[in-house]
């Protein structure tokens, strides 16, 4: 027999115990009960495909606590006998996540005068985390800069760094924080070059401004974005040396007539980047 899963289908016909305890689903449809036909319910079980409130899944005395305090959470559910996982189906992701616990009353009450007690020491500590993760953001975007003067010797210095600052920032979902990122590879760094390019040194946010499609403005100021990075690869290369289109004229030019000219034609494949 498979062990039950943590994340249901979002068609499943029972709520799947967790090894947490119960799941409970906080439901996108109005839905009502199939046992006392209450509702609509605003969480609910599912059990052999039909839905049951709380009350009639024998979860009705416990209270919700919402997702956000790691540690009230957690205790909560030490402090608790009977607890759930609540979740909720992301349309746009296509899967379930977690928006807090069922836990009892009594058990939250125990585990607010517990974090209360050292609330103090955890504020140091979260102090201290969120000084070590500086220090290693600042130590990231140092390296990510050095690699990019070192593919690229003729961008600016201060260009780099600003470069490599915008895509690592922690939590953004940018190219540098991708695994490829992480590992500054050649992909990723040119990846996060080209986008600055494509961004500051070409109309294309005009463009998109304009109600252009994305792929279409890319096209269009392909060889500009080209131009630059070819530019960039040489030490001592600066705007005035490009010998290629202007932003305007890359605008007014529109796609290159070549097959792999743009810059997905450099080093990796910048369109992976925003």
């Amino acid at each position: 027999m498979a062990a039950p899963s943590a994340t249901p289908t979002p068609t499943p016909t029972h709520t799947p115990a967790t090894r947490a305890g119960p799941l409970v689903v906080q439901p996108l449809r109005r839905r009502h009960c199939a046992a006392c036909h209450a509702g609509p319910l605003r969480m609910l079980v599912l059990e052999d495909g039909a839905p049951r409130c709380l009350d009639c899944a024998d979860l009705g005395h416990l209270v919700f606590l919402p997702r956000g305090d790691t540690a009230l959470t957690r205790r909560s559910r030490e402090e608790s006998g009977l607890s759930a996982v609540v979740v909720r189906f992301n349309r746009r992701k296509g899967r379930y996540e977690r928006q807090g616990v069922l836990v009892e009353e009594a058990g939250l009450a125990r585990a607010e005068r517990r974090c209360l007690a050292d609330a103090e020491a955890r504020r140091r500590r979260r102090a201290r985390d969120a000084r070590r993760r500086e220090r290693e953001d600042a130590r990231f975007a140092d390296a990510f800069a050095a690699e990019i003067r070192r593919l690229f010797p003729g961008c600016p210095p201060d260009r780099a760094r600003d470069i490599a600052q915008h895509a690592s920032v922690r939590g953004s979902g940018r190219v540098g924080r991708s695994a490829e990122g992480r590992a500054l590879s050649e992909r990723a760094v040119t990846s996060a070059v080209a986008a600055s390019v494509r961004h500051l040194d070409t109309p294309y946010d005009e463009l998109l401004m304009s109600g252009l499609p994305r792929h279409e403005a890319r096209r269009r100021i392909a060889a500009t974005v080209e131009t630059v990075l070819r530019g960039w690869r040489t030490e001592g290369w600066g705007p005035a040396d490009a010998g290629g289109p202007s932003p305007a004229d890359a605008e007014q030019a529109g796609p290159p007539g070549a097959e792999g000219t743009g810059p997905a034609g450099a080093r990796g494949n910048p369109a992976t980047e925003r």
